[in-house]
């Protein structure tokens, strides 16, 4: 993958170069008139004040706190509503993922927030549970993570830029603890930490190639002590996937503590623990982990909280939101990042295992464009009708169905609808799905939106899944090595011929199991864009072996990131960033943004 290809979990075209958003097509018309922008529709659309939103919820007064009129913040220890028992049982968690991501945008957010307005639209109790957009690939390549056209979460144009400071409090919090550490080094260093083996680095929520190797502690004595360094995108830092991953306070401060940051002369591991400072960056991450209240167009609520990207981390929002969902509705709609090879697999063999939010039911979002362009056409070419192309590409989404299956879900597919797509396409992606044995409905939420009915079949093929008897289980068991789990992973849902691990990442396997980490579930980082460790290879490719460079041990998380082939933690800016085309009028409202 190119670094400028990178896009965090919204790889949309480039509509300067005529390519569509993710969600919905850029020529759609309406009644004659071409739709507006993203940012069009939910500048015209009326929020309600989020205390209606919140006891519509049945969320109580104490547990709100407030940031502005239209976003809150909700203090679960506060919620009066039972966890569970006689008054009633946890929502159910319906989650959404999709096919490989294309350029051509698939929509899952928005087919999430459409799906969950359509579920409330039919009388039930739901609510939406979404990660936080990156500001970092907001600026470098077009594409949010509060949906589109109208299925969007409001105020878009605030949880896009900075929202309640949640991003900010990681960075911080990551930054504090390398401070400490490197201020340790330089008051005498204690712990006789290694600066040369240090496996933490410092994050900023942005797209800054420069920044991903430096040189620290230049200038003399008095400015610290030299070491090799570097910067990743927040999204990809430890205390991010500690923040998703915490159930309460408590335990955020347990897992800050036993993050592994570097390891000693005598190579042995170093934590923060070690250091003493947990109670520090807990103190800093205190109000942030409270999970964010807001709405989608039609007024169903929704949870925005904690956004780790799924191709370099596990892809989840916070198990603290989902859980809170999980109190307060009956239907939890939650998305995993990318395609089901990775947030989805990671939601299930990571994210499941940490607490009780396995899904009721899964759905597969799959767009007529995409497979087209799985099936190799080009992206110019995506509007002309072509079902030999559609049943060349279809190979993809049958891979991802069949491996959501193997965790005992039968998933239901959503056919995001673009306004090029011909009845013949659509006609024959339905036929297909029926001969493969899945569900499947045509959903136009990006075009009919916001309470209206384009989502009503895929909610009604949705409540039968739920219904429907599954019995859930994880790829792998805890009790596999390290090196079986990402066998396993590459074998079975990626679908290679087998995996092959470089000199460093060989002498790292070997750390783990001496050091008692041969337990933790694996987060891949992989390419998003093919099942293989190589973007170029679209489709369902076969006879390909996936590329272990390097493994990294996040001991505070629970889990061993295995870092395969380009796969970058820090990415850069596009030649012609999203941030050329954003603004502020003379009122100080956005312009460009989506």
């Amino acid at each position: 993958m190119s670094e400028d290809a990178f896009a965090g979990d919204q790889p949309a075209g480039d509509p300067a170069a005529g390519a569509a958003p993710a969600g919905g097509p850029a020529a759609v018309t309406a009644g004659g008139g071409a739709v507006p922008s993203d940012l069009a529709i939910a500048q015209q659309s009326a929020m309600r004040p989020i205390e209606e939103i919140a006891a519509a919820a049945g969320i109580n007064a104490e547990a709100l706190e407030l940031y502005g009129r239209y976003k809150a913040k909700i203090d679960p220890a506060q919620l009066t509503v039972p966890a569970s028992g006689a008054a009633r049982a946890p929502g159910k968690v319906v989650l959404v993922s999709a096919m490989s991501p294309t350029p051509a945008g698939e929509g899952k957010s928005t087919t999430t927030v459409g799906l969950a307005d359509s579920l409330a639209r039919a009388g039930h109790r739901v609510m939406i549970a979404l990660r936080e957009p990156s500001l970092g690939p907001i600026l470098g390549m077009k594409g949010g993570a509060t949906g589109g056209g109208y299925s969007q979460v409001l105020p878009m144009d605030q949880i896009n830029l900075h929202f309640t400071g949640d991003f900010h409090a990681v960075t911080s919090a990551n930054n504090a603890l390398m401070a400490l550490v490197d201020n340790h080094i330089f008051q005498g260093n204690e712990l006789n930490i290694d600066p040369r083996r240090m496996t933490f680095k410092r994050v900023l929520d942005m797209n800054d190639r420069s920044l991903r190797e430096v040189v620290i502690g230049l200038g003399g004595p008095a400015q610290g002590v030299p070491r090799q360094d570097g910067f990743d995108i927040t999204v990809a830092s430890e205390i991010m996937a500690v923040f998703c991953l915490a159930t309460d306070l408590a335990d955020l401060r347990g897992r800050l503590g036993r993050i592994t940051f570097g390891y000693t002369y005598d190579r042995l591991p170093v934590t923060v623990s070690d250091l003493g400072v947990q109670g520090a960056l807990t103190l800093l991450l205190r109000d942030a982990i409270k999970p964010n209240l807001v709405q989608s167009i039609a007024g169903t609520p929704a949870l925005v909280h904690g956004g780790p990207f799924a191709n370099i981390a596990h892809g989840c929002n916070s198990l603290i939101a989902t859980l809170t969902a999980r109190r307060l509705a009956d239907i939890v709609v939650t998305e995993a990042g990318f395609g089901a090879d990775l947030g989805a697999e990671k939601y299930m063999d990571i994210k499941a295992r940490v607490a009780d939010v396995a899904p009721s039911a899964v759905v597969l979002v799959a767009t007529v464009r995409a497979l087209k362009m799985h099936g190799g056409v080009a992206m110019d070419r995506l509007g002309e009708p072509n079902v030999e192309a559609l049943a060349a590409g279809v190979a993809n989404l049958q891979r991802h169905i069949r491996n959501v299956e193997k965790f005992g879900i039968t998933p239901v597919v959503a056919i995001n609808k673009f306004g090029t797509d011909s009845r013949a396409e659509l006609d024959w992606l339905l036929d297909w799905c029926a001969a493969a044995g899945v569900p499947a409905a045509v959903a136009d939420v990006w075009g009919r939106g916001g309470g209206g009915d384009g989502g009503d079949e895929l909610a009604a093929r949705v409540l039968a899944a739920l219904d429907a008897p599954h019995s859930f289980k994880h790829l792998y068991p805890l009790e596999l090595s390290v090196e079986d789990k990402i066998r396993t992973i590459v074998q079975e849902v990626y679908g290679a011929d087998g995996v092959d691990f470089s000199v460093p990442a060989l002498k790292r396997l070997a750390e783990i199991e001496k050091n008692g980490w041969s337990h933790l579930p694996v987060c891949m980082a992989k390419t998003q864009y093919s099942f293989s460790d190589d973007a170029t290879k679209l489709g369902a490719p076969k006879g390909f072996t996936v590329h272990v460079r390097d493994l990294i041990p996040k001991t505070g998380a629970g889990f061993i990131v295995a870092l395969t082939g380009a796969v970058m933690t820090m990415p850069g800016l596009p030649k012609v960033p999203a941030a050329m085309r954003m603004d502020v009028d003379p009122d100080g409202n956005p312009v460009g943004l989506f």
